[in-house]
């Protein structure tokens, strides 16, 4: 590898800045205006997923459905993963982070094709601004594909991340029946048609930066996945747009927050929209936040369910498969507005 110097931002950003560097700074047009945001309020469907087999499962599929429908996220509580997992995972993203640059820099790459590494910003080839991030990402199903790719340090990396992804799938796995049932499909449907299923995780970091209404941890942007299932420390960072304004989701000990990407707009033929979002910044702490990425295989064909389609509710988009999709995705700058346009019946 040639020169490491400042590959990462968490490097550069400890070095004691007192300014952002150029190529982070926004266009005043596009900068955060964090006095504009809203704080969270108790509108925010925070769902109770105690009841998932009980007699109140049709009450739960009905508050998902409306949750979906009029935001495109949600938080849950009682989702079955222990307090003692959560905090697992959260302090092996800060041993990571907290490990010698060197060590660090094994799982360094800007190539986007590689199913674990560790990169700064969103696309280092392709962006004009950068982000104030880095993260390492990992794929993480089928598992013993990728396990043997993953840090091996800190020593307990490989176990935890290995145990946390695989009980988030079966989270997320509920999750799809639910909102398949809201819809008024089969509970299987959007499981099924998502190919053999792809699942990616990413550990984000956001050091402190001096001068935070300048810059982005990410910009405004929807997933190119189905569903992201986000843990988050206790510091806040993530807005959403909510009604023409930016909300500040606050972190809520053991919960996760849950938003819709854009193959489950496709899915549900518009009805449910994938949620726009922006990671913030502060000059205070760091951040760490931890999305988990479900998605359908790079060969799933995916379309508007047969059964949302009728004389009054034509198909809004085409066919595709998805390692199209994600390929657009890829190479569009992250803020420039939702890939999904690029797939729409005209």
């Amino acid at each position: 590898m040639a020169s490491t110097k400042n590959l990462l931002l968490s490097d550069l950003a400890s070095s004691g800045l007192t300014h952002v560097p150029s190529n982070y700074i926004r266009p005043i047009s596009d900068r955060p205006n964090l006095d504009d945001v809203q704080l969270s309020d108790d509108s925010i469907s925070l769902i109770d997923l105690q009841h998932l087999h009980g007699p109140d499962h049709g009450l739960l599929v009905d508050s998902i459905g409306k949750a979906c429908l009029h935001d495109g996220f949600f938080q849950v509580k009682n989702h079955g993963i222990s307090e003692e997992m959560i905090n697992s995972i959260m302090n092996t993203a800060r041993d990571f982070f907290n490990l010698p640059e060197s060590e660090r820099l094994k799982s360094y790459s800007d190539d986007p094709t590689k199913t674990t590494r560790l990169s700064t910003s969103f696309n280092v080839k392709t962006e004009k601004v950068a982000n104030w991030r880095d993260f390492l990402r990992l794929h993480c199903y089928p598992l013993e594909d990728y396990i043997h790719e993953w840090p091996s340090n800190p020593p307990q990396f490989r176990k935890t991340v290995a145990e946390y992804s695989t009980s988030v799938r079966v989270l997320v796995l509920s999750l799809l029946e639910l909102i398949s049932e809201s819809l008024g499909l089969d509970k299987d449907y959007i499981n099924q048609s998502l190919s053999k299923h792809g699942q990616h995780m990413a550990m984000n970091y956001y050091p402190p930066c001096p001068e935070p209404d300048l810059t982005f941890g990410l910009p405004g942007h929807t997933d190119p996945n189905l569903i992201t299932v986000l843990l988050q420390d206790h510091v806040p960072g993530l807005q959403v747009l909510r009604n023409h304004k930016w909300i500040a989701l606050n972190p809520i000990p053991n919960t996760f927050i849950v938003n819709l990407g854009d193959q489950m707009e496709v899915i549900s033929n518009g009805k449910y929209k994938s949620a726009l979002h922006r990671a913030v910044v502060n000059s205070q702490e760091g951040r760490i936040s931890i999305p988990t990425f479900y998605c359908p295989s790079s060969d799933a064909v995916i379309r508007p369910a047969p059964a949302l389609i009728d004389d009054h509710h034509p198909a809004v988009y085409r066919d595709f498969t998805y390692v199209e999709y994600y390929q657009k995705f890829w190479n569009k700058e992250l803020a420039k507005g939702c890939c999904l346009d690029l797939f729409k019946i005209p």
